[in-house]
């Protein structure tokens, strides 16, 4: 499943994944419980595939982000836990992103980040991180 179809949504904990679209929003399904919520328009939500990561020259993608701990991790969890401390954190996306803005990307961004890499973990989501866009792209090329 690409990060397209897995959003955040402000005040709720977690990720979901969008399951269906209503007429005033859509359904999603939280990868925390399996609870399925109805979420409206008015509702604050960001698309994974759609957030960056400030760095000193560019924007990152979440997925860059992602593809860069799986790597350091050889796949596995992230060795840091969200709630180490600020300077643990902070050293670790050193590692993981060299460049990030530490004047823009805050410690409470480097915790969603590895709680949300954890979670797409668990439920085995980081193997779609290609995009099929990237995939059609190089097929293009190929041709």
């Amino acid at each position: 499943m690409s990060l397209d179809k897995v959003i955040a949504i402000s005040g709720k904990p977690g990720l979901y994944k969008l399951i269906t679209q209503t007429r005033g929003g859509f359904v999603a399904e939280s990868l925390i419980d399996n609870k399925r919520l109805s979420v409206s328009v008015q509702n604050n939500v960001s698309v994974l595939s759609e957030i960056a990561i400030y760095t000193l020259t560019e924007e990152v993608p979440l997925k860059q982000v992602f593809e860069n701990i799986k790597k350091k991790e050889d796949g596995g969890i992230t060795s840091v836990k969200p709630k180490d401390s600020k300077d643990k954190l902070e050293e670790y996306f050193f590692d993981v992103l060299p460049d990030y803005d530490e004047d823009r990307v805050y410690a409470s961004d480097i915790k969603k980040v590895i709680q949300w890499y954890n979670l797409l973990h668990k439920h085995d989501m980081l193997n779609g991180l290609t995009d099929d866009e990237d995939h059609a792209e190089a097929i293009d090329e190929e041709e």
